[in-house]
């Protein structure tokens, strides 16, 4: 894999020195490059547990005379399920090495499953918010 030309021009530009940086790139170290991976990863399945934590707490405080009650926290429910799920796939993921070929089925196997698991959340997703999840404003 390449580094994009604009990376390596950044990493020239943080020093004024011209021999301080060698010639060519260091070989990418792909257990490190699939770790950082699987952790932006994990920060974006975060970031949607957040959201959908908060549109259950918007569905609750609607109660049961919200139109799709019922359909919305299923769904909701599905999606926390499942994003847990994935979380735990990736925290096994990136604890493993990926330069030990004996892992790398498993590996594979998790990587396939924890990509397919994310698209049946972004779907459930959409659902949830084609039922349009509102929040209600309280005043005091």
């Amino acid at each position: 894999m390449r580094l994009s030309p604009l990376f390596l021009l950044l990493l020239r530009c943080r020093t004024t020195h011209p021999d301080a940086w060698p010639r060519s790139p260091a070989p990418l170290n792909m257990n490190h490059y699939a770790n950082k991976k699987s952790a932006a990863e994990s920060m974006l399945d975060v970031a949607l547990l957040m959201a959908n934590a908060s549109q259950l707490k918007a569905v609750l405080e609607q109660g049961p005379s919200f139109h799709f009650y019922t359909p919305t926290i299923t769904l909701i429910s599905i999606s926390l399920c499942l994003q847990i799920t994935v979380g735990v796939l990736l925290i096994f993921i990136v604890r493993w090495n990926l330069n030990d070929e004996q892992k790398h089925q498993r590996l594979n196997f998790m990587e396939n499953l924890a990509t397919g698991l994310v698209f049946i959340i972004v779907v459930v997703n959409v659902f949830i918010t084609a039922f349009g999840v509102h929040r209600t404003n309280y005043s005091n």
